[in-house]
C-alpha cells in the first residue's frame, strides 16, 4: 500500500557499491520498500555503468562487447523504484551519520561535481575488492589488472594494437610472436588464459595472420602446486589438461618475485618474457575502509557479524568482497565468490526490511552451490552440488550451458524474467549480425 510519507522523511538506506551484490540490494529494496514509500533507498557508484564482473577477462580478450551487456544505474534506479549519485566514496562520519563523496572530474580533469555529503539512517558497503599483488616488486608498475571494465578494456587495445601493428608491416618470411603473462591461476587466470586462445583463432580467421594462434605465447603462473587451487583436485585435472592442449605454459609451484618492462622473474629463478602482463592473483579490500573508523582485516576487509552488521556499528553493514564474515567454522570467513554475495543480498533486503519493522535480524550461512570454469569455447568443467544431488560433476556442453545460465540468474535478478528473455532473443540474433570478436 503506497503512503503518503513525504520521501524526505522516509528512513534513508544508502548504498555504496554497484557490483552484483550491491546493485542486486539496491534492485530488491527498491521494488519492496522503496515502491511502497516504506524507505528512501540510494545507490552510490563511481562508474555509471554496470557489468557483471565475472565477464571481464571476456571484455579483456574481446569475445565480450561491454557497451552491449552494460547496465545503465539511472535507468535501472528508474524502473526499480531507488535513487541513484554518482561518486566515489572518500570518508565516513558516523556521529552525523554522513559518507563524503570525492569530487567528479570530466574527461580534462575540471572540476564536474564538488565534493558532496550524503546522509544516511541505514549504511551498506558493497565496493567489492581489487587485485592484491602482495607489493610485489614491478607489479604495480608493469602489469595490468582486471578490476574494472576500463581496464579490461585497455588490455584489449593493447593486445589488439600489437596484432595490428604486426599486420601493417606486410608480408615477413617469419611471423611474430606475443608473449603474454598471466600472475595467478585461479577462476579469472584460467578463464583469461582460454579466452585468449579462442581470441587468436578469431583474429587469424580475420584476417590478422601475421601472428599465428600458436604464435601467441600464453604463460599462466601459479605459485600454489596446481591450477585452481581453491577448487577440488577433479576439477583443477581436467583444466590443467585442456589449458596444455591449447598451448598455454603452466608455470607452478613458483611465485613470481619481480616484475620488470619485459620480463617475470620467478621464485625458483625462472625468467619469464613478457609484453603484456595481466596480475590474477589475490583480492583485497579498498584501502579506503580503514580509514573509516571500523574493524578490518589485514586485507582492508569489514568486520561482520553473521547478520552482516559491522562489528562496530550495528547501523552499518558490509556484505560480498569487502567483508569478513565468519562461515560455519570458528576462524573461517565467507570465500569471496559470486554466489556469496548474491546470497548475501537476498538476506540484507530482508534483513532491512526486518530493522525498520523492529524484528530480529537472520543470520547468514553460506552454502556452496559447487563452481563452474569456461575454457571458452573449448570447454567447461565444474561441480553442482545440493541437498538432494549432493556432488555432481559436469564437462563440456552441460558444464558450459551452467555457466552461462549464471549470468542469466543475474540478469533475472536484475531485470526480471520478461525481459531477460528477450536480451537472450536479442544476443542470439546479435550472434548472427556482428563480429564473433571485438575488432576495435
Amino acid at each position: 500500500m503506497t503512503q503518503n510519507t513525504s520521501d524526505t522523511a522516509l528512513p534513508r538506506i544508502l548504498i555504496v557499491g554497484g557490483g552484483a551484490g550491491g546493485l542486486e540490494l539496491a534492485t530488491r529494496l527498491g521494488r519492496r520498500l522503496g515502491k511502497r514509500k516504506r524507505a528512501r533507498i540510494t545507490l552510490v557508484d563511481a562508474n555509471m555503468t554496470h557489468i557483471w564482473k565475472p565477464l571481464l577477462h571476456e571484455v579483456a580478450a574481446g569475445s565480450l562487447n561491454s557497451t552491449e551487456d552494460e547496465l545503465n544505474y539511472v535507468a535501472q534506479a528508474k524502473w526499480n523504484h531507488f535513487h541513484f549519485q554518482l561518486g566515489a566514496m572518500r570518508g565516513l562520519d558516523r556521529e552525523r551519520r554522513l559518507i563524503k563523496l570525492g569530487a567528479i572530474l570530466d574527461d580534462l580533469g575540471q572540476e564536474l561535481i564538488p565534493e558532496r555529503e550524503l546522509g544516511y539512517d541505514y549504511l551498506v558497503l558493497a565496493v567489492g575488492s581489487t587485485t592484491n599483488d602482495f607489493n610485489t616488486p614491478g607489479a604495480a608498475e608493469h602489469c595490468l589488472f582486471l578490476d574494472t571494465r576500463a581496464q579490461a578494456e585497455r588490455f584489449h587495445r593493447l593486445l589488439l594494437n600489437q596484432y595490428m601493428k604486426a599486420q601493417a608491416r606486410g608480408e615477413q618470411s617469419v611471423s611474430e610472436r606475443i608473449n603474454v603473462a598471466i600472475i595467478g591461476a585461479g577462476a579469472t587466470g584460467v578463464e583469461l588464459a582460454a579466452e585468449l586462445h579462442h581470441a587468436a583463432r578469431l583474429l587469424q580467421a580475420y584476417g590478422l595472420d601475421r601472428i599465428r594462434p600458436e604464435d601467441l605465447h600464453i604463460n599462466l603462473i601459479e605459485a600454489s602446486p596446481r591450477v585452481l587451487p581453491a577448487l577440488p583436485e577433479r576439477i583443477s585435472t581436467p583444466v590443467t589438461e585442456t589449458l596444455k592442449s591449447l598451448g598455454v605454459y603452466l608455470h607452478t609451484g613458483a611465485a613470481v618475485k619481480e616484475v620488470t618492462a619485459e620480463h617475470l622473474l620467478l621464485a625458483n629463478g625462472e625468467c619469464i618474457p613478457a609484453s603484456l602482463k595481466v596480475w590474477a592473483a589475490g583480492i583485497r579490500a579498498p584501502a579506503f575502509l580503514t580509514e573509516l573508523g571500523l574493524e578490518t582485516n589485514r586485507i582492508n576487509q569489514l568486520a561482520v557479524y553473521s547478520t552482516l552488521q559491522s562489528t562496530l556499528d550495528k547501523r552499518i553493514f558490509a556484505f560480498g568482497d569487502c567483508a569478513a564474515c565468519p562461515a560455519g567454522e570458528a576462524g573461517t570467513f565467507v570465500p569471496p565468490r559470486a554466489q556469496a554475495a548474491h546470497q548475501q543480498a537476498s538476506l540484507l533486503a530482508k534483513n532491512l526490511g526486518r530493522v525498520l519493522e523492529g524484528k530480529d535480524l537472520l543470520t547468514y550461512q553460506y552454502r556452496d552451490y559447487g563452481s563452474l570454469i569456461s575454457l571458452a569455447s573449448f570447454s567447461a568443467v565444474g561441480n553442482l552440488m545440493g541437498n538432494l544431488t549432493g556432488s555432481v560433476m559436469l564437462e563440456g556442453k552441460l558444464a558450459r550451458l551452467f555457466y552461462i545460465s549464471l549470468y542469466r540468474m543475474h540478469q533475472m535478478a536484475l531485470y526480471g524474467v520478461p525481459r531477460t528473455l528477450l536480451l537472450m532473443l536479442s544476443d542470439r540474433i546479435g550472434r548472427s549480425t556482428e563480429p564473433r570478436l571485438k575488432l576495435h
